[in-house]
C-alpha cells in the first residue's frame, strides 16, 4: 500500500511536467579555484576561464534542465620561498543541472557533474613539467548555483562547484574545488 500511495504521488507529481523544445546557448566566464588537500595543507586560488555551450529545456514552467560541456582551467598554486609552483589542470566538464525558476529571471541550480582530465602541468617559474600521469582521467563534482536571465537571453551565473571525487592517483586526497562567475546567451529565450 506504501509502495503504491508513493508512485501515485510520483506519477501525479510528475504529470504536469511538458518538456518543451531545447533552447541553446554559449557560456563564458573565470574560474576561482584551488585544491582541497584531505589531512594536508590546501593550495592556493588561481584564476581561470570556462567556455562552452549549454541546452536550456523546460520541463514545467518552473522546472528546467539543462546540460553543459565546458571547457574549464582551473587548479591552484602553492608559494614555497621564491618558488610558486601553480598546478593548472584543464578539463572537459559535463554538467547536468536541475533549475528551479522563479517568475523574476532568477533561477537556482544544482547537480552532477562529470570531468574529463585533458591536461595537467605543473607551472614553476620558467619551467613546466606535465603531470597528467598524476592525476585520475575523470573528476566528479556537485556544481550549485544562481543565476539570472534578462528578457533579451543574456544571463549572468555564479557557482560553487566541490569535487566530491579524488583527482590524484597517489597520496593524500585531493580534490578540486572551484567557484566560477560568467557570463551566457540563450538563443530562443524561453524565460
Amino acid at each position: 500500500m506504501k509502495k503504491i500511495l508513493i508512485l501515485s504521488l510520483l506519477a501525479f507529481s510528475f504529470s504536469n511536467l511538458q518538456a518543451q523544445a531545447p533552447s541553446f546557448g554559449l557560456k563564458v566566464g573565470s574560474n576561482f579555484s584551488n585544491l582541497e588537500v584531505k589531512d594536508g595543507a590546501s593550495l592556493d586560488y588561481i584564476t581561470g576561464i570556462h567556455l562552452g555551450g549549454l541546452a536550456h529545456v523546460h520541463l514545467s514552467r518552473q522546472w528546467a534542465i539543462q546540460p553543459e560541456v565546458v571547457f574549464s582551467s582551473q587548479g591552484g598554486s602553492r608559494t614555497a620561498g621564491s618558488l610558486t609552483n601553480k598546478f593548472v589542470l584543464n578539463y572537459i566538464n559535463v554538467p547536468v543541472l536541475f533549475q528551479y525558476m522563479f517568475n523574476n529571471g532568477f533561477r537556482l541550480q544544482a547537480g552532477p557533474q562529470l570531468g574529463f582530465l585533458l591536461s595537467a602541468r605543473n607551472k614553476a617559474n620558467s619551467l613546466e613539467v606535465d603531470l597528467e600521469n598524476e592525476y585520475k582521467s575523470t573528476d566528479v563534482s556537485l556544481p550549485i548555483g544562481l543565476g539570472y536571465l534578462f528578457d533579451s537571453g543574456l544571463g549572468i551565473d555564479g557557482r560553487w562547484v566541490p569535487g566530491i571525487s579524488q583527482i590524484n592517483k597517489t597520496g593524500n586526497t585531493t580534490t578540486n574545488n572551484v567557484f566560477q562567475l560568467g557570463l551566457f546567451y540563450q538563443f530562443n529565450n524561453h524565460k
